[in-house]
């Protein structure tokens, strides 16, 4: 019942494609059922012949002709056609529930997971659904033709029958000694690629730090490990293939000369027709492909229990429980921020905010300083839900910001951050990604205030520039400036900025300085900052120590009343002038 439940979600899937699949079913049954009358028609042709009956044999075999050429190449054929297209769209429906489950993981998920276990569990378990009900309907079709073909045998001779069910025993257990070898060494080898697919992901995206850091060798060398185990892995699994297929392999010989030699008796000693031995020459082959499918159906079974349950981890939250949001959508938002008694800590560490307390007015430069791992970054993290707090609430316009819908929070809401991610698409495509809709003069628009404008122009395709894998081909000043107005163009009423003009010239950063006094007029612009140069203009300045807001006020009021603040100043000036 355990294996059962694995494939609830694979069943939601298949109930869209029902009817098409019942058809394709009793098609491929039609097909297969039809096979068992070739081993009696041919035995009745050649023994109508051994009694000069031309016609009679010829009529015979017209009859398996057709047989063979309408039902089982033309109907089967075309069932097995519609199985492989069913497969196919129910594997690409799965992949993309998948993927649609994992955007939706919380971000611990990820810290936890490496990005190679992700990226195969939406790919390549997802894809092993292909082909596998066209192999289960083959099983299911040349079982229900074994029985019929067995009570058949029975009819004619009993000691056929039994020889043929006593085989059909033992391959029974054979089975269930080795279907659990193959499906656990399958589990390891699964995890071994997820290794292997995150190093790869990992050095692909990080090539340029790989060439420049010198360590192309030493990735090499470990890729040279990891390989040897996957290897090790895989070469269990070809051990026990081995032994199976050996056992299954003498199992299948010894049904056929047993059985051969038996009607061979039968028939010398007149104990049975020309008709039957010639129909067993046929059958007992059926029972033998029957056992050649079943291995194969075995190995590709368990591998797909592997695979399913895989996939259900991430569809049935059985790793990570989904970011839930409510339902409630903010209109004409104001832009207040309120963080009341909040109590957070990353997985498997301290409190890094303790009783967290804060109030945030709209149009003001709000800044946030303090020293590093002191959670400034950590206020932006959970104001964007990126983690939620373990105690207190967040209120937006006095709303707890759980309470939003997905769409509200995202419109709303929206951050630059330090180090941010450029797609792997066109600059225009990057905008477009955000809004379909948006046109060009809207994007130039947005990017001359972000002092991006100049340096796209003289791009040889301009704004259809393709960037690379994070946006290598730009400098980090340009990824920011990208950055700031690709969020510019979402037009939201809050926005974060986390270091976000560190990378920038002065000159440059004298721009993006201006166009966020330019926001304050009608949005909640708020700085984290670690050079305090940057936000010296700040209409207000909060200091963070030991998760806790320990003073504010502007520049000036904090310089003269805040030791805290006028260190982290100081020791800053003495920095720069080094």
């Amino acid at each position: 019942m355990k294996k059962l439940k694995e494939f609830l979600p694979l069943w939601k899937l298949i109930k869209e494609e029902k009817v098409k699949l019942i058809i394709a079913s009793i098609l491929t049954i039609i097909s297969g059922v039809s096979s068992i009358f070739a081993g009696y028609l041919n035995g009745a042709a050649v023994e109508s012949i051994t009694k000069m009956n031309l016609m009679l044999a010829i009529k015979f075999l017209l009859i398996y002709f057709a047989i063979e050429v309408f039902i089982q190449h033309g109907l089967g054929t075309y069932a097995a056609s519609m199985l492989q297209t069913i497969e196919s769209k129910l594997s690409r429906k799965l992949g993309y529930n998948t993927y649609k489950k994992a955007l939706n993981m919380p971000a611990v998920g990820y810290e936890k997971t490496s990005s190679g276990e992700i990226i195969n569990r939406i790919t390549n378990d997802s894809d092993s659904l292909s082909f596998i009900f066209g192999q289960l309907l083959n099983i299911f079709t040349r079982m229900i033709g074994a029985l019929a073909i067995l009570i058949y045998i029975f009819f004619n001779s009993i000691i056929i029958g039994v020889n043929i069910l006593v085989f059909l025993i033992i391959f029974y257990f054979v089975i269930k000694k080795y279907a659990p070898l193959l499906k656990e060494v399958n589990k390891e080898r699964k995890k071994q690629m997820d290794v292997f697919t995150s190093l790869v992901n990992e050095s692909i995206r990080g090539i340029r730090e790989i060439k420049t850091l010198g360590i192309k060798k030493n990735l090499l060398k470990e890729t040279r490990e990891i390989i040897k185990e996957l290897f090790n892995k895989s070469k269990n699994e070809i051990d026990i293939l081995k032994k199976y297929r050996i056992i299954t392999g003498i199992l299948r010989s010894t049904l056929e000369v047993s059985t051969f030699i038996i009607c061979i008796i039968l028939l010398y000693y007149k104990q049975t027709s020309l008709t039957f031995f010639i129909a067993m020459t046929y059958y007992v082959y059926n029972y033998t492909y029957m056992i050649e499918m079943l291995n194969d159906f075995t190995q590709s079974f368990q591998r797909l229990l592997v695979s399913i349950k895989r996939i259900n981890e991430i569809l049935e939250n059985k790793l990570y429980k989904d970011v839930e949001f409510g339902d409630k959508d903010l209109k004409q938002v104001k832009g207040v921020i309120e963080f009341k008694g909040v109590d957070f800590a990353y997985p498997d560490e301290d409190l890094i905010l303790k009783d967290f307390n804060i109030k945030l007015k709209p149009n003001k430069k709000i800044a946030i300083v303090g020293k590093s791992g002191g959670g400034k970054s950590t206020i932006f993290n959970l104001l964007t839900r990126i983690f939620d707090p373990q105690k207190g609430e967040i209120l937006l316009d006095g709303v707890n910001i759980k309470d939003l819908t997905e769409s509200s929070l995202r419109k709303e809401v929206s951050i630059i951050r330090q180090e941010p991610f450029i797609f792997h698409r066109t600059i225009r495509e990057n905008f477009t990604i955000l809004d379909k809709n948006i046109t060009l003069e809207e994007i130039k628009k947005y990017c001359k205030i972000a002092c991006l404008d100049d340096y796209i122009e003289s791009l040889p395709n301009s704004y259809d520039t393709l960037l690379g894998e994070g946006g290598v081909n730009l400098s980090g000043g340009q990824k920011q400036r990208l950055a700031i107005a690709r969020t510019l163009a979402k037009k939201s009423k809050i926005i974060l900025l986390d270091e976000a003009t560190s990378a920038l010239d002065n000159n440059s950063q004298n721009f993006i300085k201006e166009a966020i006094d330019n926001l304050v007029k009608d949005h909640t612009v708020i700085i984290v900052a670690h050079r305090l140069s940057t936000i010296k203009d700040a209409d207000i300045i909060y200091v963070i120590n030991n998760g806790k807001v320990v003073a504010k006020g502007n520049h000036n009021y904090l310089l003269k009343t805040n030791k805290e603040y006028k260190k982290l100043y100081e020791n800053e000036s003495l920095n720069s002038e080094e």
